[in-house]
């Protein structure tokens, strides 16, 4: 794991002295870590995600639009969304190194680093989250953007063999710009955005990044495009899917084949993913199973 930087660490334990009275100078500062790596990578363009004792410091990503994410805090700091996110312990971003942004967080435990994934309550969780009552505050959600990087990325990257991925990318991006239907959505879930505090066994959402108004299908696409890839079993996404549907979710109809609100979504969660591993160290066979899948979905 690549080291801290001093004058990083000492900042980060800084802040979260300011919350946490058990916090002292050697205080260790860890970067959160599931499945055995860093959440993100340590390269600043990134985000990055730190443990001190009780607090969570994130440190958002380069570029990140101060009034939009100053906008998804309030959001999920308004009524009843305590039952759905884990709520900062500050509203408000903090001027951080670099000329970034920083939110301070409770500790959690995150579900993918120890549980098998409760798949009724996610399904419960995300149908109660895209029934809320929609602000016209919020930003559109980050899943068209996060396609968009990844699009990006591979036509940056100089590796002409993997232009027919961008295409896709491009392709999938074009038709999905307009949405089918619009509530609140995560805009970037996946298993690793669920967590709990120590005490509270529920199971609520994480990262706010992506936080907004826009089609709910986009938080249904990971597990989907998983699921249709053959890289989650079908007990699991059946299970998922049933339990979102009873909960009223409205991303797919109640009834009857769910795949025509969820093809281009998912296909999309594939190709985002896909570059996800191929940018992570040591995943390689990873990255080789979602390379397939997007062959597959090219041809």
């Amino acid at each position: 794991m690549p080291t801290l930087p001093t004058d990083l660490e000492a900042w980060v334990r800084g802040i979260a002295a300011t919350q946490d009275p058990r916090v002292v100078e050697s205080t260790p500062v860890v970067p959160l870590v599931t499945r055995g790596l860093p959440t993100r990578p340590l390269a600043p363009e990134h985000s990055q995600v730190f443990i001190c004792a009780g607090v969570i410091v994130k440190l958002h990503g380069a570029g990140t639009h101060p009034g939009r994410l100053a906008l998804r805090l309030r959001g999920i700091g308004a009524p009843d969304m305590d039952r759905l996110w884990i709520q900062p312990l500050r509203y408000a971003a903090i001027p951080a190194p670099g000329d970034r942004l920083a939110t301070i967080w409770p500790r959690v435990t995150v579900l993918s680093t120890i549980d098998r994934p409760p798949w009724p309550e996610i399904g419960q969780l995300l149908a109660r989250l895209h029934r809320m009552p929609q602000t016209d505050e919020l930003p559109r959600l980050g899943g068209h953007s996060r396609l968009a990087r990844g699009v990006a990325y591979l036509r940056q990257s100089g590796r002409g063999d993997l232009a027919w991925l961008a295409d896709l990318g491009d392709s999938l991006a074009a038709r999905l710009e307009t949405p089918r239907q619009v509530t609140l959505a995560h805009g970037d879930f996946h298993l690793g955005q669920l967590g709990h505090t120590p005490l509270r066994r529920s199971w609520k959402l994480l990262d706010v990044d992506d936080f907004g108004v826009g089609d709910p299908a986009w938080d249904l696409a990971r597990p989907a495009g998983f699921w249709a890839a053959g890289l989650l079993d079908d007990d699991a996404w059946m299970t998922f899917l049933d339990a979102y549907r009873e909960a009223g979710g409205p991303a797919v109809p109640p009834d009857g084949d769910p795949w025509p609100a969820l093809d281009l979504p998912a296909r999309a969660a594939v190709v985002v993913a896909t570059v996800q591993a191929l940018r992570t160290p040591h995943s390689d066979g990873t990255a080789e199973e979602l390379l397939a899948a997007c062959r597959r979905m090219h041809s």
